[in-house]
């Protein structure tokens, strides 16, 4: 095994973030409370082109944020990707309501926009969407269902942290949008989160939630529940840094997205991700391959033969009605959505971190090479 291991993820640290960490500690402001955190959700906000930006303590608690804030509850059915994170499905299950799947497009990875008309049923209370991997959701469509069925659009921008779609910037679309900052996205505060949206009654809403549900007249007097999804100073700090930097990091993903192809075009029965559609291009949050159909390998076997060349990797997600937890439950109940399930069998990603150097990118394309023959 080459010795030198390249890990899936390594972020970039090295702006203004030990300035602005030592100034949180030097005056004292290192919780929820400290002046970072306004500023960064004033300019992450603005980024996203959205009035209102509320900061949590990571993306899954603003998605619960977000699915909470609009009223959802028991038995109303959201309509998402089969193929997602379990964050979606749990922001949804948490209060009794519904997931809805909808089948995978198997080039762009996102949800079938086509197949979401059929799902709506008067249960039907929002669409969420969930860009994934680098290409954003055709969005035009879902809009204008969301608006001929009166439903609420939720807008998981995760690993969307500088995409547009058509010009308009990711985390703009539907009623209210989500970020994460783990520390393998484009903006990282270690953990964190955001909310964003123009409604100033949401965003009100939002920053209750996210604060235990303390009523505005009397402190420590709620009447309702909810969790605590505060976000600190020190995570808003990094954010800011990070933040300052996000058209380079944009361009950098991009430029290594374009190396990669390059270097692994023409390896047989690997599947590399679409560059372009008519409405975005490729930001490429990570660089995901899919095996071909004529490769019996799975995902899995791939990762531990690149583990093998010093190589990291992380499977795709895994597929929302073949969760264990969900079927101990009896949802999803003899549904299948066979693009999804080839995706979370056939799909992979290589290490593609902000901080990865181009002999690094060389080394998992040799790689990568090395593991096609033997497969």
């Amino acid at each position: 095994m080459n010795m030198h291991f390249i890990p899936v993820n390594e972020p970039l640290l090295n702006g203004n973030e030990k300035k602005y960490l030592c100034e949180c500690i030097d005056t004292g402001w290192i919780s929820s409370e400290g002046p970072f955190v306004k500023e960064f959700e004033q300019k992450m906000s603005a980024t996203a082109g959205r009035k209102h930006g509320i900061a949590v303590s990571n993306g899954t608690a603003a998605l619960e944020v977000a699915v909470q804030a609009l009223g959802i509850g028991e038995g109303d059915e959201v309509i998402m990707p089969a193929f997602t994170i379990i964050s979606c499905a749990m922001a949804v299950t948490k209060l009794c309501a519904v997931p809805v799947l909808v089948d995978s497009d198997i080039y762009t990875w996102n949800m079938k926009v086509d197949e979401i008309e059929a799902k709506i049923t008067p249960r039907t209370k929002a669409i969420m969407i969930v860009h994934l991997y680098g290409l954003p959701v055709e969005v035009d469509s879902i809009l204008a269902l969301a608006k001929k069925y009166d439903l609420k659009v939720i807008e998981d921008a995760a690993e969307m942290h500088g995409q547009t779609y058509r010009g308009k910037p990711c985390g703009s679309f539907g009623d209210i949008s989500t970020f994460s900052f783990y520390p393998n996205k484009h903006i990282t505060t270690g953990e964190g989160g955001m909310v964003v949206t123009d409604d100033d009654g949401l965003a009100e809403r939002c920053r209750m939630l996210r604060n235990l549900c303390f009523r505005k007249d009397v402190r420590y007097i709620h009447d309702e529940i909810s969790d605590n999804y505060r976000f600190t100073n020190l995570q808003a700090a990094v954010g800011l840094a990070q933040l300052e930097r996000l058209e380079e990091f944009a361009e950098r993903k991009r430029a290594m997205g374009r190396y990669y192809t390059e270097r692994l075009k023409d390896i047989e029965g690997l599947i590399l991700p679409v560059a372009q559609t008519d409405y975005a291009d490729n930001i490429y949050w990570v660089y995901g391959i899919v095996l071909d159909r004529q490769i019996k390998a799975d995902n899995r076997e791939i990762q531990k033969l690149l583990a093998e060349e010093g190589i990291g990797s992380r499977t795709f997600f895994w597929c929302m009605h073949e969760q264990p937890v969900y079927r101990k439950q009896g949802l999803f109940k003899g549904e299948s959505y066979p693009d999804a399930e080839y995706l979370a069998r056939k799909g992979f990603y290589i290490p593609s971190g902000l901080a990865l150097t181009t002999e690094q990118m060389e080394q998992v394309c040799e790689g990568l090479h090395r593991v096609a023959e033997r497969i």
